[in-house]
């Protein structure tokens, strides 16, 4: 019985990934008008080692990723607040932000439909957005201006060292 839930857990996440992949293309043509960042992963790891441009390349280079024109600040998110790219984490990360103020027609399906499909993960949504609520708003930043800044200070002028603790952004 264990294997069946756990089955069904995995094809509930796929599910997620699918709708994630098809919806970003769409969400990016009819909703992102500005022009795409000008910088590659590449670019991004030759920034100083404790800068946010490098470890946005780090985390780039980590996942095998590169940035996705017109939403690069997705990725500035997982950086800052330190969510991987796992289903969940990518839930959480999105009620954490919405927690911050941020408010976009892709947030709210992202949250309604993690929430829907992985409801075993509630807490964790709950305890993000709680987070990002106490947290000092972060979400409408220019980050490609902020690509030299250091990462830690960054994180210092944003989250209080509770908050640190729980995204174990630092060590206990």
């Amino acid at each position: 019985m264990n294997n069946l839930f756990k089955f069904i857990k995995h094809q509930r996440k796929q599910l997620i990934i699918w709708m994630f992949e098809r919806s970003q293309r769409i969400y990016t043509s009819l909703f992102k008008n500005h022009k795409p960042w000008s910088v590659s992963k590449e670019d991004l790891l030759t920034f100083p080692k404790p800068s946010f441009g490098r470890h946005l390349g780090e985390f780039l280079n980590e996942n095998n990723f590169e940035l996705i024109p017109k939403i690069e600040r997705h990725d500035c998110y997982h950086v800052i607040c330190g969510y991987s790219t796992k289903v969940e984490d990518e839930i959480a990360l999105q009620c954490l932000c919405y927690g911050n103020g941020k408010r976009s027609p892709y947030l709210y399906g992202a949250i309604i439909l993690g929430i829907a499909i992985l409801p075993d993960y509630y807490k964790y949504y709950y305890k993000s957005f709680k987070t990002g609520k106490t947290a000092n708003t972060f979400h409408h930043f220019d980050y490609q201006k902020l690509l030299n800044v250091s990462i830690s200070d960054f994180r210092d002028a944003i989250f209080t060292k509770n908050e640190l603790l729980t995204l174990k952004l630092i060590a206990a």
